[in-house]
């Protein structure tokens, strides 16, 4: 049996408003002490919103530390003000300009285990209404609407590199059923 790691300290080396970088010292499983550095987060939240005619609205943005566009599914941090539900409300109409009638939580994932502590909660939106878009000063979107089929060709062609979107996209398949046992 895998031995649990117990933390003996930890600090907040460096702090912002999104995320805190964290140092914690711990016990190794030979009982010598070890550290960890990471990033410390609330959450965040990905929402797959999915049109009438079962596509999905995607945002492509630029992404400063690959120097490269991406295509995303729309997310961001859990505000603690809104939770995660109120979260990925306001990430959609934030980044798509729709809000939605049906919001369904359909998992969740860590999106580097080694590096955050960050759990990524999945939605998918579903009777979507267009309404005023709220982009933060600091991001500009593009909207693409896209098959299923399309963004399969998306990442195939490399276009569609985001490694949240394609956890994403995952959880969506086995919760519709796409990928058999």
């Amino acid at each position: 049996m895998l031995k649990v790691l117990h933390q003996l300290r930890s600090s907040v080396l460096i702090q912002n408003p999104w995320w805190q970088y964290r140092l914690d010292a711990y016990e190794h499983p030979d009982g010598s002490e070890g550290e960890f550095h990471y990033v410390h987060t609330p959450g965040s939240v990905f929402v797959i919103a999915v049109t009438d005619d079962q596509k999905f609205v995607l945002t492509k943005q630029y992404r400063y530390l690959n120097r490269r566009t991406s295509i995303e599914f729309c997310g961001g941090g859990v505000k603690a003000h809104l939770g995660i539900e109120g979260s990925a409300r306001a990430e959609l109409q934030e980044e798509t300009g729709f809000e939605c009638g049906s919001l369904t939580q359909i998992g969740s994932f860590n999106p580097m285990n080694g590096v955050t502590d960050e759990l990524c909660t999945v939605f998918v939106a579903r009777d979507l209404k267009p309404v005023p878009p709220k982009p933060d000063t600091t991001e500009e979107f593009e909207i693409c609407v896209c098959s299923r089929s399309e963004c399969v060709e998306l990442i195939r062609s490399g276009e569609l590199w985001d490694g949240m979107t394609l956890a994403a996209l995952a959880l969506f398949d086995a919760h519709t059923n796409r990928i058999q046992p």
